[in-house]
């Protein structure tokens, strides 16, 4: 019988797994996927539940990959929803709860439609899953988690699609081939505090901070490149916390975030950086570290096998043929492609993260139909 994805979105959706929780998502899934004949392992570390599921041969040559994440953000305040948050309620044409667009309904589209697949037509090689429950939180121990497993294993997907929502506004209309990297860093700068009415006793960091971050948000990255934006540089905070009028202090903060696509890597960039620090810090006499996190590089998988595949797809179900993309933050495609060539697509993602968050039915169930078509054409010669 085939399994109904939007059904299993709603039973997903009712299991509240906030990172790092997992609160039976994955155990209900690991029940769907063995019934259909799938091989489940549980690929638990840092306190982070994960799971792995393949139908057919281990190491087979030919293994399409679909990942995804089961985890979601906290709700916020519940009363300001409309639904039950963790109900699962489906009303007007649409699925409504936290994950059911980012991205329980995509779990359950993929799920669904491997398990359909492989029961109709078996075929020549293997269907592999990768749940995790940690993409919305550090993401160190999730799909990460999965790939370390599966590299010990043996185990390899020779291609991944990713089923995070892409489609900005109408279904079928986007996927992405690609992402721009993203590294954050934070500045301290250190003088000596003082009275202002004294300046000249005291070393001000203020005005070197301030120098320092107007030099790198004026400053041009680039002016994109052939599958990417520009690059950008955004001031995410400047921090004192000086409550004194009359002190100049000591020690003052400021963070900027970067986007970047493909004509820098986070290595060139921290170069910069700190190039741009250190300038600074001789001109004024002001000392400023940098700390640097690098959240993922910048990669793009070209346009092939894959894309056309759900191009041609979502183009039979949905009558669009999606334009390829990069646009967007990070996922944890940023992961997959060391390991294969990757490529995401999904839902309208217009009300992920909001206060009554939902998916709309239909598109649920055209997620499948996609799916299922990308399945039989990859595994059709």
């Amino acid at each position: 019988m085939p399994i109904d994805p939007v059904r299993l979105t709603a039973d997903l959706i009712r299991c509240p797994s906030v990172t790092p929780e997992e609160d039976g998502a994955l155990v209900l899934l690991e029940e769907v996927l063995t019934r259909s004949g799938f091989s489940c392992t549980r690929v638990d570390r840092g306190g982070v539940s994960n799971l792995f599921a393949r139908w057919g041969a281990a190491g087979h040559p030919r293994s399409f990959g679909f990942n995804g994440h089961t985890d979601v953000v906290p709700v916020g305040n519940a009363a300001d929803w409309a639904e039950d948050p963790f109900g699962g309620v489906e009303k007007d044409g649409r699925v409504w709860g936290r994950g059911a667009c980012d991205m329980k309904s995509g779990v359950a589209a993929f799920v669904a439609a491997a398990a359909d697949f492989v029961a109709e037509t078996p075929p020549d090689g293997a269907v592999i899953l990768t749940i995790t429950g940690d993409e919305e939180g550090p993401g160190r121990d999730g799909t990460r988690a999965l790939l370390d497993w599966m590299s010990g294993q043996g185990e390899r997907m020779t291609h991944c699609l990713v089923g995070e929502p892409t489609c900005p506004e109408r279904m079928g209309e986007m996927m992405k081939i690609g992402r721009r990297g993203s590294m954050t860093c934070f500045f301290t700068a250190t003088g000596v505090q003082g009275h202002s009415a004294y300046p000249h006793r005291a070393k001000n960091p203020l005005p070197a901070l301030a120098k320092l971050v107007d030099r790198l948000a004026s400053h041009r990255l680039d002016t994109g490149t052939e599958h990417f934006d520009a690059s950008t540089l955004a001031v995410t905070t400047i921090d004192t916390g000086n409550t004194a009028t009359n002190v100049i202090p000591a020690r003052s903060r400021a963070t900027v975030n970067i986007r970047f696509n493909d004509a820098h890597s986070s290595a060139s960039l921290s170069d910069w950086l700190r190039a741009e620090a250190a300038a600074v810090a001789a001109e004024t006499g002001i000392a400023i570290e940098a700390r640097i996190e690098v959240s993922g590089e910048s990669f793009l998988t070209p346009p092939g096998l894959l894309s056309d595949l759900i191009g041609a797809a979502a183009e039979e179900v949905t009558g669009l043929r999606p334009v390829l993309s990069t646009s967007g933050g990070t996922s944890d495609a940023r992961f997959i492609k060391d390991h294969c060539p990757v490529t995401e697509f999904g839902l309208v993602g217009q009300s992920m993260h909001q206060t009554d968050e939902h998916a709309e039915v239909a598109q649920i169930r055209q997620l499948k139909s996609i799916y299922g078509r990308i399945l039989a054409g990859y595994f059709a010669d």
